[in-house]
């Protein structure tokens, strides 16, 4: 069996996201073979290493890779577990899915809606949050009123937010009861499109995600989830 690098073993079995098992590894809480790992790449044989994440023995023979689109409601948070004891996006998926260790890729805030992805495999997730891989992300807004001319040119541009300048947005007036803009960026910062638009004193008032690089929400229904074919996940990690 070929030789694999500790953080993709950790990906592919679904204990976390690369930047999380990154941190874990930093921080002393992975140990193959009894020896504290000390490299993201110390290679592993699944078939005779032994690997142990936070004293959890890891199953080096993961589930069939699995990518699920969701399409998030409000008040449902985009994390594995919550301490507020609020709804997690795993709580809401059939039953057949649960076993599969999926985590979601990326976050909607709770009061977003829209396509949320969640799967097991640790290089899907990694190229689509990593920003240097420009992933666009389409979003449906509803805000009161509407957006001058030279606020709309503001966004095209980029604008100043509280952590820096905002890379240049693709916008577009909609008529999709009760949207009134479509807003295209390719960043992932927190609340950012909410920010970018409480900048101009405009507050969002609805907002949902429904594009993912070639990835559409098309006409799933709220709450509704279905896996991806071998096809969408190729498209997907072709940009």
């Amino acid at each position: 069996m070929p030789l694999k690098p500790l953080i993709k073993i950790l990906t592919e079995a679904g204990m976390g996201s690369r930047r999380r098992m990154a941190e874990a590894i930093k921080q002393g809480n992975v140990k193959v073979n009894g020896e504290i790992a000390a490299s993201f790449n110390h290679p592993i044989d699944p078939a005779k290493d032994r690997v142990i994440f936070n004293g959890q023995a890891v199953n080096l023979k993961p589930d069939k890779i699995i990518c699920l689109m969701l399409n998030k409601p409000e008040d449902v948070v985009s994390t594995v577990s919550d301490e507020k004891g609020r709804r997690t996006v795993l709580d809401i998926l059939p039953d057949k899915y649960k076993r599969h260790r999926l985590y979601p890729v990326g976050r909607l805030d709770i009061d977003t809606t829209g396509l949320q992805l969640l799967t097991n495999d640790g290089d899907l997730t990694y190229r689509l949050t990593h920003p240097r891989f420009e992933y666009e992300k389409e979003y449906l807004v509803h805000i009161k009123g509407s957006l001058k001319k030279e606020e709309k040119q503001q966004l095209e541009r980029g604008i100043l937010l509280e952590d820096g300048m905002t890379h240049p947005a693709k916008i577009q007036e909609v008529s999709l009861s009760p949207f009134n803009y479509s807003i295209t960026i390719h960043e992932g910062r927190k609340r950012q499109v909410r920010r970018m638009f409480e900048r101009l004193r405009h507050s969002v008032l609805a907002l949902r995600r429904v594009r993912i690089g070639k990835l559409s929400l098309g006409d799933l229904k709220e709450g509704e989830v279905r896996q991806l074919s071998d096809k969408e996940m190729a498209a997907l990690l072709n940009g």
